[in-house]
């Protein structure tokens, strides 16, 4: 005898209530994507909830792909908001007008950034790539985040890119303009993670590294307030102070970025030449010799043996299995 199934009784509470009414006349993608993360976050969790729970979740996935990858105009144009990514990641920058994004793009990349006194030159997102060592970071200059002027198309780039450099202006109050920031971040559904937090690809948000920058180091009064930043935020997320101006700190800020995309550099060794340490791999953090050696090509996957690296090991050419998991700068050599 087949038993009935008995549906569980939800009880949803009244705030879940008020922000499905939201969502229905929401009118933006964004809007909508808030509204059902408060469904989302004020839901109880019991059985009774689990199938209305995998609803929203494929609602959410399904507008966050219509942002993540906008149609682009007629004609085959690339659409301005969609980049491909370069390099060994890319890291958007982000924050209020006049914090001087385009100057720090221009600076670090050579970029055409358009730099202008008045707040919202940048109109679409303006990518270049920045040197980091031996890498290239690609960086993404964004329309300024204010409150009233949030676009689709710039909530999609910024859920694709692999960290935020949250730029303030050192010559107003930053911990205000980094707060302010932050919790438009939030209020899309995107989580800033803080040093040594990685994103969890099962989470519903999106969770991106954040780095605060300091900009206009230059500026009279501008070490008293990074002081006042770094002591609001310092505690969890890198802060750096620059002066895109004066080309000061931006080495700084190339290493915590590149520290925010969560990677490592890699370099092979054929057996019984030198190294070569002009084109590393760029792999995940957490990356093992295995994952190292499909990379260069799938072949690997059957005949890898083992590996001898030099780097992160005990001793220079330690011979390790395809399960050893490598470090930045590693050397590998594999043996089939």
């Amino acid at each position: 005898m087949v038993r009935p199934v008995i549906a569980m009784p939800a009880n949803l509470p009244p705030q879940y209530h008020e922000a499905e009414k939201r969502y229905r006349t929401a009118r933006t993608i964004p809007e909508k994507l808030a509204a059902l993360q408060e469904m989302m976050a004020v839901m109880p969790k019991h059985k009774g909830t689990d199938h209305l729970r995998a609803e929203l979740r494929a609602k959410m996935a399904r507008l966050m792909d219509e942002l993540e990858h906008p149609s682009g105009p007629r004609g085959g144009r690339t659409h301005p908001f969609s980049i491909p990514k370069e390099g060994a990641g890319q890291a958007a920058l982000v924050g209020p007008p006049n914090a001087g994004k385009s100057s720090i793009l221009a600076a670090l990349t050579g970029a055409p950034a358009r730099v202008a006194p008045y707040p919202f030159a940048t109109q679409v997102p303006q990518p270049g790539m920045a040197r980091f060592e031996d890498v290239h970071i690609q960086l993404v200059d964004t329309p300024p985040l204010a409150e009233g002027r949030l676009e689709g198309r710039l909530f999609g780039l910024l859920r694709n890119a692999d960290a935020l450099l949250l730029v303030t202006d050192l010559g107003m109050d930053a911990v205000s303009q980094a707060d302010g920031t932050i919790a438009l971040l939030e209020s899309w559904g995107i989580e800033p993670l803080g040093r040594g937090e990685r994103p969890d690809p099962a989470h519903w948000q999106a969770q991106k590294p954040l780095v605060i920058v300091g900009n206009k180091a230059d500026l009279d009064g501008a070490l008293d307030e990074f002081q006042r930043l770094e002591s609001a935020f310092g505690h969890r997320f890198p802060v750096v102070m620059v002066s895109a101006q004066e080309g000061v700190g931006l080495d700084d800020l190339t290493r915590e970025a590149f520290r925010a995309l969560g990677v490592i550099r890699v370099y092979t060794k054929p057996p019984g030449e030198e190294p070569k340490l002009d084109a590393p791999l760029v792999l995940p953090a957490g990356s093992t010799v295995e994952g190292a050696a499909e990379s260069l090509h799938k072949s690997w996957r059957q005949r890898l043996k083992y590996a001898l690296v030099w780097g992160s090991t005990k001793f220079p050419g330690q011979r390790v299995g395809r399960d050893y998991v490598l470090a930045d700068r590693d050397i590998v050599e594999l043996h089939g």
